[in-house]
């Protein structure tokens, strides 16, 4: 990794940075706190400083939070395959067991949501509890582009338009990841993002082989829906979740509609708890950390969390 790679990956802060590794594949970790752990999956198009506020809160609240760069993205290695929702849930549940427990409670965001939800399916003994951040249930979301074209059909028209070759990419590094800026603030509410974090997603982007890696998350999406592996993944997706879930969401997220995420709860058996985080647009965690927080720890520090 290049000099000015590693300081924007290795950002200082109350934490400390270590790679893992996973099944063959070597992911970087920032983690900070002791007591359970918390395992925070970012999304697109971003890296594991999304959650920089909370590895400061989650310790604070005396848990381990381990923030992970997904596969192809920051300081994790970036192989030229395996960006299918399967392949890192496995990714994730190898993680956990890297940091040395059998479980944890499992985070993620955007992104990192759709593969929190497969997780909790593919790997039901080390999903302790799930918070899904801006993200459907993956059928729902399949349900809510194809019933609501002109909603969240065009809400998602930027993964369509990801499915070319080659050319996505280059639109993606243009004028220094001018793009990244541009999706950061459509998606979010006002006031976000500030400017050091737009210019740490918008350099992040630019490390050799991450466009490429983050955009095959969005091809697998759509060109595996007919293929045998989306069909046994849409099959699979239907075993209902046993842990207790949280879904939080901002309220005025354009880039998943609440509306598109609302009627995941019918996925899960466990205790499903939904919570809207007003003022705050696709990233509530970097846009209003202290109410995401307040939502977060309060329902980690409920035993029996109810519906």
């Amino acid at each position: 990794m290049a000099g000015h790679d590693t300081s924007l990956i290795e950002a200082d802060g109350p934490w400390t940075h270590r790679a893992v590794s996973a099944g063959g594949t070597r992911f970087h970790v920032a983690e900070a706190g002791d007591g359970p752990l918390v395992l925070l999956l970012h999304g697109f198009p971003e890296f594991w400083w999304s959650w920089h506020n909370q590895l400061v809160s989650l310790p604070a609240a005396g848990f381990r939070a381990a923030a992970i760069d997904l596969r192809g993205y920051g300081g994790s290695d970036k192989p030229p395959r395996g960006y299918d929702l399967v392949t890192l849930a496995g990714d994730a549940a190898g993680l956990v067991r890297a940091l040395g427990e059998a479980g944890a409670i499992v985070v993620g965001h955007d992104w990192g949501g759709l593969l929190a939800w497969t997780m909790a399916v593919y790997h039901p003994k080390i999903v302790q509890r799930l918070a899904v951040v801006s993200a459907p249930h993956p059928l729902r979301l399949r349900q809510s582009v194809r019933g609501d074209p002109r909603g969240q059909g065009w809400a998602t028209r930027h993964t369509l338009g990801f499915q070319v070759p080659m050319w996505p990419e280059r639109r993606l590094l243009r004028d220094d990841a001018a793009l990244v800026g541009r999706l950061l603030h459509e998606w979010s509410g006002p006031g976000w993002p500030d400017e050091r974090s737009e210019r740490m997603f918008r350099k992040a982007v630019q490390i050799p082989g991450t466009a490429h890696c983050a955009l095959e998350y969005h091809r697998w999406l759509i060109r595996s829906q007919p293929r045998p592996d989306g069909i046994r993944y849409a099959h699979r997706m239907r075993t209902p979740i046993q842990a207790p879930t949280l879904q939080l969401h901002g309220a005025l997220d354009t880039c998943t509609l609440p509306g598109s995420a609302q009627g995941s709860g019918r996925y899960v058996a466990g205790p499903y708890r939904w919570k809207l985080i007003e003022g705050a647009g696709h990233f509530p965690h970097e846009e209003r950390p202290h109410a995401f927080d307040a939502q977060l720890l309060g329902w980690l520090a409920d035993p029996e969390p109810e519906r």
